[in-house]
Order: C-alpha cells, then sequence, then structure tokens
C-alpha cells in the first residue's frame, strides 16, 4: 500500500510539473523555442483494432509535434513482423528516439539492437519490452494495481466490499459462481493484471464466498491471445456449455479488458441471459466508449479501469525529450519491471474504478468523453 500511494503522489507531481511546462511554452527549455527543432521521432503502435491505441498514437504524436519534433506514427495490426519492419524504416529514415507498445515484447531484439548500434534511445510504451538490454525507460500504469481495481469492481458489483476494496457490513454468503479472463500470454502486462486480480480474490475462493465453477483457475486456461474478443467469446461459450448446462447461473466474470469483456457479453446474450437481477458483474479496462456505453446505459457491463493515456502519452514525450537532450527523466519505479536482462527504470501512472455512478465524474468531467459520446 505504500508503494501505492507514494506512486499515486509521485505522478500527481509530475501531472502538476507537466502542466507548468506546458503552460512555460516549452519542455525544452527557456528561451521559448520548441525542443524538437525538426528531430524525427519513430512511434510504433500495436493496431487500431482498439480505439484505445489510435487515442494513444494521436496523443504522443500531437504533443512531440507540440515540441517541435517530427513523428513518424505507425500501427502494425497486431502483426510482428509488420512492427519490426515499421521500426527498421523508422532507423532508415533516421529517427532519433523510438517510443514503442510493443505486441510481442520478447520479438524485438534484434531490431532494438540495431537502435542500439545507431545510438537511438528506446521508450517502452505501456508494454514492458523483454529480453534485451536496448530499452532506456519505461512509461506505464501501476499494473499491478490495475488487476487489484479490476477483482474489486467484481467483489463491488456482488456486494461484497466497496469500490476502495473495504468488505461491506451484512454481506451476502455467497456462493457466487464466478469464471476468469486473463490477457494475452505475449503482453507482460497481462501478468501484472493477473497477478493483482488473483491476490485480491483469493481470500473470498479460499472462503467459499467465490467459486470457479469451471475449474480454470490458472493464467494458462484464462489468457486470450492478442486480447481477442472473439477467442474470449468462443472461450465464454464453452464455459457456458461445458459447466453451465445443468441450469446453474454465471454471477461474476473477471474480464482484463473492454474488447474481451463485450465477446463475454455477446456469448451471455446468445445463451440467453438478460440483462437485470440475474445478470453476471463483469469488469473489464481502457474505458473505450462501446462499454462506457453498456455500462452508462444498458448495464451489460459493470465497470471498466479508466487509464488516461493522456497523461501516459505526457510520460512518454517527457522521458522522450529529456534523453534527447542528455537528461535522465523522472521515474518512480526501480524494482518491478525486470525484462529478463535488467530492471527498465519506469514512471507509472495511476488508474480509476468507473462504474455507472461516477462515469460522468471521472470521463466526462475529466473531458475524456462527453455526454454525448455516451449518451
Amino acid at each position: 500500500m505504500k508503494k501505492i500511494v507514494i506512486a499515486t503522489l509521485a505522478a500527481g507531481a509530475m501531472v502538476v510539473s507537466l502542466a507548468a511546462c506546458s503552460q512555460g511554452g516549452s519542455t525544452g527549455g527557456g528561451d521559448g523555442e520548441a525542443a524538437g527543432s525538426g528531430q524525427l521521432v519513430g512511434v510504433a503502435m500495436p493496431t487500431k483494432s482498439s480505439e484505445r491505441w489510435i487515442q494513444d498514437g494521436d496523443a504522443v504524436k500531437e504533443q512531440l509535434e507540440a515540441e517541435g519534433y517530427k513523428v513518424d506514427l505507425q500501427y502494425a495490426e497486431d502483426d510482428i513482423p509488420t512492427q519490426v519492419s515499421q521500426i527498421e524504416n523508422m532507423i532508415t529514415k533516421g529517427a532519433e528516439a523510438l517510443i514503442i507498445a510493443s505486441i510481442d515484447g520478447t520479438t524485438l531484439t534484434q531490431v532494438l539492437q540495431d537502435a542500439a548500434d545507431a545510438e537511438i534511445p528506446v521508450i517502452a510504451y505501456d508494454r514492458l519490452i523483454r529480453d534485451t538490454e536496448n530499452v532506456s525507460y519505461y512509461a506505464s500504469f501501476d499494473n499491478y494495481k490495475v488487476g487489484v481495481q479490476q477483482a474489486t469492481s467484481v467483489l463491488n458489483g456482488l456486494g461484497l466490499t466497496d469500490l476502495e476494496g473495504e468488505p461491506v457490513d451484512g454481506a451476502p454468503a455467497g456462493p457466487f459462481n464466478i469464471e476468469m479472463f486473463a490477457g494475452s500470454p505475449d503482453d507482460n502486462n497481462a501478468t501484472f493484471f493477473w497477478d493483482g486480480a488473483q491476490d485480491t480474490l483469493k481470500p473470498f475462493i479460499d472462503a467459499g464466498t467465490l467459486v470457479v465453477k469451471s475449474g480454470q483457475t490458472s493464467f494458462e486456461q484464462a489468457a486470450t491471445l492478442r486480447w481477442d474478443g472473439e477467442t474470449a467469446q468462443k472461450r465464454m461459450e464453452n464455459i457456458l456449455t461445458s459447466t453451465y448446462s445443468d441450469g446453474s447461473k454465471v454471477n461474476g466474470v473477471l474480464s482484463p479488458y473492454d474488447g474481451i469483456s463485450r465477446g463475454i457479453i455477446s456469448a451471455l446474450t446468445d445463451a440467453g441471459y438478460t440483462t437485470g437481477d440475474e445478470w453476471p458483474i463483469i469488469s473489464g479496462q481502457d474505458a473505450e466508449i462501446d462499454s462506457v456505453k453498456a455500462i452508462a446505459n444498458s448495464g451489460e457491463q459493470f465497470a471498466t479501469i479508466f487509464k488516461d493515456t493522456r497523461k501516459l502519452a505526457t510520460a512518454a514525450v517527457e522521458m522522450t525529450i529529456a534523453v534527447l537532450n542528455d537528461d535522465e527523466p523522472e521515474v518512480n519505479n526501480t524494482e518491478d519491471y525486470d525484462n529478463g536482462k535488467f530492471v527498465v527504470p519506469s514512471y507509472l501512472l495511476d488508474s480509476q474504478i468507473v462504474v455507472k455512478d461516477n462515469v460522468n465524474e471521472v470521463l466526462v468531467e475529466s473531458g475524456y468523453w462527453t455526454e454525448e459520446e455516451i449518451g
């Protein structure tokens, strides 16, 4: 808990600092000149199939260009060879820094060696790049805490805890049937989400309040390659057929991402579930607009985790500017993100649970979505 509080305070301090820099006109110095002076920065994003990555890419590009940098922004549509080729092309074009949200953090070793040979610093964006010494810094969220929040949202929806994770007086005894989904096994974040969620759910499972009726309790069983909603839908359909054909009901589903949540919702709907008292509590992540609508309007999804990608973009841009100016970027974690070669110095941002009651406060008042967009 101390780590979480310290990271949260540091994140807040960084945002204030960054806002002050922005108001001053330039983060690159006091002369009012744009920091970049036309230097090229390559930005590699995984896919446009998730709206959050589009928002991330746009935010990074806009902030870099505002500082005077040229930006080569590329999306690889979740194809690893395409992303490798795109990064190779960025190096060839003369990029002086790379910001990379990897598809598979274990597959970039050779192209990042090429970057190192050309003395190009690399910022890992949201997804840790593994098995290489040629990554300079990592910008992300407190991913273990995100997993804690995902599990807490399920517990809250079932009436077992409040949104802070504190037990509720007179909470129902259960047992509640839950099923669990995990993210993509090639994404380092997925295991952090899973570990945070499992540590939070374990006391309730051990007490018999929660029951994983399918018996599928390992990360390997729950993993969803490429975070794909259709893959999640098929797995949920198989679970419903194999485990719940006796007339029992699913009461809650741990989902680590909104796209997976929507796949789960499709499977439940096809199986005859309807929204109301018997509709399962379903978590999520990324505050994608379709899932926000499902929370605020239809009630098909109970919660999502809001990670403000605008602030993540700012952190990555600040890191990039610092290393290009031979300065040391601000970090707040030097212990937890071992990529298999070394512990990558990291800056972790905070996240928030979003449910129907706080959609307006968290998402609309912050300017992330408008009331019209949410409907």
